[in-house]
């Protein structure tokens, strides 16, 4: 600056002395420095200090000998000497005078009658006068500038000007300050400092002679600063005060280039520090100002990169200063740019095209230069992108030597190359003259030719090859955008790039490197990523592969990509890469959706079987996960399940489509889906839940639609039991060198029962403790001899042992352990010839499970065994079926319509024809398995004669059963029976668990499908079962809705089941929907013996009237409507009686007093009835005619009505 030259500053040296108060450097200072320094050093050796240590006394007496030798001491003395407190009052005082006078120039009290000169006023003025007259000045520029309201200006002081008097000026300013601290603000001070000249000079003087106060001052500096200081010149100003002070106190100016960024005031000051900024250890890698510049713009505060790029922009709207803090630092990094360039470097393409990378012209980068080549490549993209930079044309030049220069084979060499790549395509303008893009187009050519090299070279599986695949791929499909967020995520940036700038560079990928055949063949013969996962960033061949499936170019081109894919699966590992997922999804639809529909062929293979068995090879045979390491990951066997799955879900989604076309795709044979263990696997991904992403519940979603069998909600439950907190802690128990038994050891003691229970039951209780992945290999001994377990004398702790251990197999291989058990529990070979099962004729026909050993039915572990597997094989047969049907439905329709072109709605008979039938077929199996399974409840000959009945679980549970009329109920001997029999075995016989068993199944099946609750009762079963079944199955209130429906039936057996069955739900469920059934059960009644003859008549009354019983003991009122019956059909009855003159007793009498006067037909006490029903014997009533059998009935049921209504008074 001109109005400060020949001033010396405080040096840095100077300024750590004082700010240490280092005396010895204080002594080594030279007498003009010193002379700086000497208003603090005077009021330091003069004021009484607050250190009274020894050492401070000797310090200041070294103080003292320094000062003694200059003369300038002793005017800094007489300064001193002033009373300070009366100048303070007549300072406030005279600022009260200008305040009032609004500011203006008037009167004076501090400085009075000036003859001449502020200058020879202060030569010739005593110290008081020279204190009252700066301080007058300097008030004067303070008040100045609190009224400018910031606009700046320049204030003309002859006091501040005069290089003569500078020095003693800077005395008197320096004690002024330091003795009226609370009226001279040293911020105020520093900014009225601003506004005169050589105000830098006075300002660091100030600073110097009070050290403390340098981050203090330069905070306020920045604080009031303007958000752009090179637009005016009060902000250079200002940069170059505070640029002073950080050269005064360099250990300083990166903590006040930290306060510049925090208040985004004075951008030109943060440069300019970083310019100034001389680090102790030089960085190789990455210059200060490159550091510096690219935090702002790359950073994550939206603020500052606002702030710093509007610094950009305004400074190249001004013409080019050489001062200009902008000027300097793009000077400096063109600098920085050529130290690092080759220095054989330049645009001339040599005629012979040699590209060899020794030829002169094309001498590589060198590698300690690389990143920071690639440092500065990223902050001048950041410049031109974000902060709007234009390049000269000299920085241009150099840009596009730097990018096309050739780096060495290291993981940063292929960083630079990646970079230079997308700067070409953010920016190709830089590119302008017909050379340049020659040399653009070679190097180009070259990162083709070197990129297999790099990439082997340098030990990292994203190189730029990839990225050059899938540019040329979306030039290719003129995914421009595609393009531009690629180049974005690369340099780490958000840039603007307009997809018109990309049109030359889209003519030359597309027309003059890679042709799209170009790129289909060269992609297919790109490596695998080994062990690819999450962790490996950047572009991979992997997405060069699922752009090119998306674009359908394999097919396009007849290149089989079907290897590539299937190498690329088999090299995964967890976490699983987010690409791989729609890779899979992109590649199943190129198998089923042809490329165009004029070339139907044009689709890829699908993997063959044998692949798919080879990766599941080590786990498909159960032990292979135990032997050895498994030499595919679980990765990758969950990826081609996913595969396999989701191949099956589109073949059958896209089978209309593909009829259109006559095309149909091979399906994958069920014998394959057998060897996988789709349940295990998707087990283990339920563990890797946060490594997989997306895939699990993907599975899951498969499964569920496709394998409904294995989502059953037992399934899952029992899972928590097996792989819960329990089960672990139990494990982590077993010590590791216990006894381990094998498979054959296993086989000999089931072949030795019973005599071998002990040892049985030893290693059954090991392998409980083991997880149900280490069961497998036990799965087919323990399968295999579950026959030898019905013979009697089996303890019924290994029979639930074994059902504990098949429980937990089943969570790990469901549909080999059913096979297998099916197989095992067939009827022996004496009774049956024995079939071998396989997993399709179990699910075309559920029905086998029940075509078990008889004596499985009275084996409850085993049978739970039966009915979970028959439950699992009922929703297998429906997703089967209608896999089935989607397969050939739509063949037959095409053809159907293709036959019967012109005949309207023909086509979509026969689809509704087949649809009917496999729901008939479903309903007729789930029907034919509940009747079964009711059939089984139902005790055996040997089961009566010991006394058990169906009753028993309903007397079990509320005591007698209501309603029975007694010839229907077991006889004393029978019922004597039942009693004695109870102490002996008790409720937990063998025939209660089955029957509870079944029980639970039914309910399940009529919650999830209420239409077979219907269709079994309206197919009917024996009465002996409804009180079991309404008490053991809860759903079964249900039928309330579709009684009425049954009683409309014109079956009489149907009406008579239907009666039946709703007198156990009147008493189950006495709700108001069952009285009302119930009303119309008796209308019903009412009515059908107006209509039946005389034989159908006792045929439906004899079984019905005992239910009225129920219907009156769960609803009284309903007892007036059944008497009225009861006396109609009597009346009927004895009618008909009477006509055939026959002696009969006075029947309709004693009805007719029974329904008057019920109180008094039993006697209290439990007395005979006043009217006593005739003493008949079984041979006489069996012999007499069906009228007179009708009539004892009606009076017994009215007898049983009374007694059942006293009772529960």
């Amino acid at each position: 600056m001109a109005d400060r030259t020949g001033l010396q500053f405080v040096s840095s040296f100077a300024f750590e002395a004082m700010q240490k108060v280092d005396v010895i450097r204080l002594a080594a200072l030279s007498d003009p420095e010193l002379r700086l320094l000497l208003p603090c050093l005077v009021r330091m050796a003069l004021c009484a200090p607050a250190d009274q240590s020894q050492s401070w006394a000797q310090d200041k007496k070294l103080i003292l000998r320094l000062l003694s030798g200059v003369e300038a001491v002793n005017s800094i003395v007489a300064l001193l000497s002033v009373d300070f407190h009366a100048l303070e009052q007549d300072a406030r005082k005279e600022q009260q005078l200008r305040h009032k006078a609004g500011g203006s120039n008037g009167e004076s009290i501090l400085v009075t009658q000036l003859q001449h000169g502020l200058t020879l006023e202060f030569e010739h003025s005593d110290p008081l006068r020279r204190l009252r007259l700066t301080l007058s000045e300097l008030l004067a520029i303070m008040n100045k500038v609190a009224d400018s309201n910031g606009e700046f200006f320049l204030k003309s002081s002859e006091l501040f000007e005069s290089p003569v008097y500078l020095e003693e000026v800077a005395d008197v300013l320096c004690i002024l300050q330091a003795e009226l601290p609370s009226l001279l603000p040293i911020v105020d001070v520093a900014e009225a400092l601003l506004h005169v000249r050589n105000g830098d000079w006075f300002l660091c003087l100030l600073v110097a002679n009070v050290p403390d106060s340098f981050n203090e001052v330069c905070r306020g500096l920045i604080k009031n600063g303007e958000r752009q200081d090179e637009e005016s010149v009060g902000g250079r100003r200002r940069t170059e005060a505070l640029r002073q002070l950080c050269q005064m106190n360099p250990s300083q100016a990166l903590n006040i280039r930290a306060m510049v960024v925090e208040e985004c005031h004075l951008p030109g000051l943060g440069v300019a520090l970083t310019l100034d900024y001389k680090p102790d250890t030089a960085d190789e890698a990455v210059s200060p100002l490159v550091s510096y510049v690219s935090g702002l713009l790359l950073g994550t505060n939206s603020k500052v990169r606002t702030w710093f790029s509007m610094f950009i922009r305004n400074g190249q709207q001004r013409k080019r200063e050489s001062s200009s803090v902008l000027w300097q630092m793009r000077r400096q990094l063109l600098l920085e740019l050529v130290a690092i360039l080759p220095r054989s470097r330049s645009t001339h393409v040599p005629n012979d095209g040699d590209t060899d990378e020794g030829g002169s012209g094309y001498s590589g980068l060198r590698e300690e230069h690389v990143v920071k080549a690639s440092a500065l490549l990223r902050l001048y993209c950041a410049l031109m992108g974000i902060a709007g930079l234009r390049p000269t044309d000299e920085e241009a030049e150099q840009l596009l030597q730097l990018m096309t220069s050739r780096p060495p084979a290291t993981p940063a060499g292929v960083r630079f190359v990646s970079l230079s790549f997308c700067k070409l395509l953010a920016f190709p303008t830089l590119v302008s003259t017909p050379e340049q893009e020659q040399l653009m187009v070679m190097w180009l050519s070259w990162m083709i030719k070197e990129e297999e090299y790099f990439e082997s070279a340098a030990g990292v599986s994203a190189s730029f090859g990839e990225m050059l695949l899938l540019v040329a791929m979306y030039f290719h499909s003129n995914q421009l955008s595609s393009i531009i967020e690629l180049v974005c995520s690369t340099l780490g940036m958000k840039i603007a790039i307009k997809p018109s700038s990309l049109s030359k560079m889209k003519t030359i990928f597309t027309q003059e490197i890679f042709t799209e055949q170009v790129v289909t063949a060269h992609a297919v013969r790109v490596a695998v990523t080994n062990n690819l996962s999450a962790n490996i960033t950047g572009f991979l061949p992997i997405h060069c592969i699922y752009q090119l499936l998306r674009s359908r170019a394999f097919t396009k081109h007849k290149v089989s990509i079907k290897d590539w894919i299937y190498r690329q699966l088999c090299e995964t590992t967890t976490p699983i890469h987010t690409q791989l997922i729609p890779l899979i999804d992109a590649y199943i639809n190129s198998i089923l959706t042809p490329a165009s529909k004029a070339n139907p062929e044009a689709t890829n293979q699908p993997i063959t079987e044998q692949e798919i068995l080879n990766v599941f090879q080590s786990s498909a045979g159960g032990d292979g996960s135990r032997g050895g390491r498994q030499r595919y990951s679980i990765t990758t066997q969950l990826l081609i399940l996913y595969y396999i799955l989701s191949y099956e879900e589109n073949l059958l989604a896209s089978t209309k489509q593909l009829a259109l076309m006559q095309r149909k795709p091979k399906s994958y044979s069920a014998a394959l889906m057998d060897q996988i263990p789709i349940k295990y696997l998707v087990t283990q991904a339920q563990g890797l839940q946060q490594e997989l992403g997306g895939l699990h519940s993907a599975l899951l979603r498969l499964l569920a639609t496709n394998f409904p069998h294995l989502c059953l909600v037992e399934d899952w439950v029992c899972e928590e039991e097996v792989t819960g907190t329990l089960p672990l802690l139990r494990r982590m128990m077993l010590p590791s060198n216990t006894c381990r038994y094998t498979q054959s050891q296993l086989h000999q003691a089931f072949q030795k029962l019973p005599s071998s229970s002990p040892r049985l039951m030893r290693i059954l209780e090991h392998l409980t403790l083991l997880s149900p992945g280490d069961l497998i290999p036990y799965a087919e001994a323990l399968t295999a001899s579950m026959a030898l377990l019905l013979e009697p004398a089996v303890p019924r702790r290994i029979l639930q042992t074994l059902n504990k251990l098949w429980m937990g197999l089943n969570t790990v291989m469901p549909r080999r352990l059913w096979v297998m058990t099916v197989n095992a529990l067939q009827p022996s070979a004496k009774l049956l010839r024995q079939q071998t099962y396989t997993q399709n004729d179990l699910m075309v026909d559920p029905l086998i499970v029940l075509r078990c050993d008889q004596r499985v039915y009275r084996c409850p572990p085993l049978m739970d065994i039966v009915l979970h597997m028959l439950n699992g094989y009922l929703l297998a047969s429906k997703a089967y079926l209608q896999c089935h049907l989607k397969e050939t439905a739509d063949f037959d329709r095409q053809s159907q319509t293709v036959s019967n072109l012109g005949v309207p709605g023909q086509p979509d008979t026969p689809e509704v024809t087949r649809e009917e039938l496999k729901n008939a077929l479903l309903s007729a199996q789930d029907s034919a398995a509940v009747q079964i399974l009711l059939e089984v409840c139902l005790p055996t000959s040997e089961e009566q004669q010991l006394g058990a009945t169906p009753e028993s679980l309903l007397r079990s549970i509320r005591g007698p059963v209501p309603g029975k009329l007694k010839q229907g109920s077991l006889g004393p001997r029978a019922r004597g029976g039942v009693d004695e029999a109870e102490p002996e075995g008790g409720l937990l016989s063998d025939l209660r668990e089955v029957q509870c068993l079944i029980c639970c199944l039914l309910h399940q099946m009529f919650i999830a499908d209420p239409n077979i609750a219907k269709l079994v009762h309206f197919q009917g079963y024996p009465q002996a079962l409804l009180p079991l079944t309404v008490a053991g199955i809860p759903s079964i209130h249900i039928c309330l809705d579709f009684i009425p429906e049954l009683l409309a039936q014109p079956q009489l057996e149907k009406q008579i089941f239907a009666i039946q069955l709703l007198s156990y739900l009147c008493t189950q469920y006495a709700l108001p929907k069952s009285l009302s059934v119930a009303r119309l059960a008796i209308s019903v009644m009412g009515t059908l013996l107006t209509v039946l003859t005389r034989a159908k008549r006792f045929s439906f009354f004899m079984p019905t009237l005992p239910c009225v019983v129920a219907f009156c003991q769960a609803f009284p009122p309903l007892y007036d409507d059944v008497a009225a019956l009861l006396v109609q059909v009597g009346q009927v009855c004895a009618s008909d009686v009477a006509t055939k003159a026959r002696d009969i007793d006075p029947l309709i009498a004693r009805l007719q007093y029974l329904k008057e006067k019920p109180q008094e037909a039993v006697v209290p006490g439990g007395g005979s009835s006043k009217l006593s029903l005739p003493q008949k014997t079984a041979e006489e009533l069996g012999g007499a005619d069906p009228d007179v059998q009708l009539c004892y009935c009606i009076e017994a049921t009215f007898m049983d009505i009374i007694s059942s209504t006293l009772h529960g008074l």
